[in-house]
């Protein structure tokens, strides 16, 4: 079994090239709209139990990793004005270059006969469009795939052991099996392919760090998988 850890919106880098549609938006950039506050800290803190891990710094405002290409939102309202060859240079330079290394890599161990488990750190905002998002953690993962949810079980029950008081939610706030790179890997692996979405409440980040007690439980909690509690 092979545990392989992702982020696709650690940070929010704008490449020179295309600084120009990003003027006076540094604010926006530095929200949760630019980038997953703190995932890439809690990213960081689990790399030591990972047999690979890769990462992106590119900011989800000029090309979202972690969506499909035919989705509406590949590009956003700053980066959709961007012409037609430099949208192609996106997508080859940060989007596909990014997930197929990762994709590559799953292979590579699905076919020397290993288990991939497939973690993907994200951060959501506690607070959209008015509504409070009553949840610390979520687990995404699409409920027909046994061994994902299966693992999202016992995840989940270990982390209360350590702190009973987190409210960890299934499939919240988004849908495991919305479009998604976890979404398109089970595509290409139907079976030895464990994908798994963590969803952080960004009320534990603050300047771009988690709270290092949930740092510490979310490691622990891994690491026993390693050990064999997960399995």
């Amino acid at each position: 079994m092979k545990l392989v850890l992702t982020c696709e919106h650690a940070g929010n880098k704008i490449p020179k090239n295309y600084v120009s549609y990003f003027k006076n938006q540094q604010v926006i950039l530095e929200t949760h709209r630019g980038l997953d506050l703190g995932a890439l800290d809690i990213f960081e803190s689990l790399k030591s139990l990972s047999d690979y891990s890769h990462y992106s710094k590119t900011s989800r405002l000029l090309i979202e990793l972690n969506r499909s290409l035919h989705h509406k939102n590949l590009f956003s309202e700053f980066s959709k004005e961007i012409s037609i060859e430099e949208k192609e240079k996106l997508i080859h330079t940060y989007y596909s270059t990014y997930r197929t290394k990762v994709e590559n890599k799953i292979k590579e161990f699905i076919n020397a006969g290993e288990t991939v488990l497939h973690i993907s750190i994200h951060s959501f905002t506690p607070l959209l469009n008015g509504e409070i998002r009553n949840c610390d953690m979520g687990l995404l993962f699409d409920s027909r795939r046994i061994s994902e949810k299966h693992f999202s079980k016992n995840y989940k029950k270990l982390m209360l052991k350590i702190n009973p008081n987190y409210n960890i939610r299934y499939n919240y706030p988004y849908l495991g099996k919305a479009d998604g790179f976890t979404t398109y890997l089970r595509k290409q692996f139907l079976e030895n392919y464990i994908g798994i979405e963590l969803e952080i409440n960004q009320k534990f980040s603050e300047n771009n760090l988690m709270d290092s007690q949930l740092k510490q439980d979310v490691f622990t909690v891994l690491e026993s998988y390693s050990t064999g509690k997960l399995k």
